[in-house]
């Protein structure tokens, strides 16, 4: 298995994106106020390119698109915090430990950009993704941080990096 972890490249925008809603259709968290319905998500090279500081990654394998994970610098959170976004992976790609690969990947990278902390959002629906961000080390928080315009989300927390 040749696993490679990559900044997006604009021609891996319709693939992370199918991943993306397919996930959140998967575990019946389509709804509104989610990324399923962001316009961002059908261009993350372009939004990321445009965000200077912020970074999106693809996990390959062999040249086959398994998922993605960044870090963004959303409106309303201070300096110092960064948010972990948009980490999804394909169904036959959970499991086997490339979540916990791309979070780890995140962390150092928004590290190394100056970000002290991170922050995500996530929703009840996503619970094995919620027990990774536990063993990261994500806290829960009581209510949003900043302004991500996802306020379909229903769980917030935060680690110090």
């Amino acid at each position: 298995m040749a696993l490679n972890i990559r900044p997006i490249l604009l021609s891996d925008n319709a693939s992370i994106a199918k991943i993306i809603r397919s996930s959140l259709e998967e575990f019946g968290a389509n709804k509104p106020g989610t990324v399923y319905y962001d316009v961002t998500t059908d261009h993350l090279y372009e939004l990321f390119q445009e965000n200077k500081g912020c970074a999106y990654f693809i996990i390959e394998e062999d040249g086959v698109i398994l998922g993605g994970a960044g870090y963004f610098h959303s409106s309303g959170l201070d300096q110092n915090t960064c948010e972990l976004v948009k980490m999804y992976l394909s169904k036959s790609s959970r499991g086997k430990g490339l979540g916990s690969k791309m979070i780890a990947h995140c962390i150092a990278e928004a590290r190394s950009n100056g970000f002290t902390q991170m922050y995500l959002e996530t929703m009840p629906e996503l619970t094995k993704a919620i027990e990774v961000y536990e063993k990261f080390g994500f806290d829960y928080l009581k209510g949003p941080m900043g302004n991500t315009g996802h306020d379909g989300c229903g769980i917030w927390m935060l680690k110090k990096i």
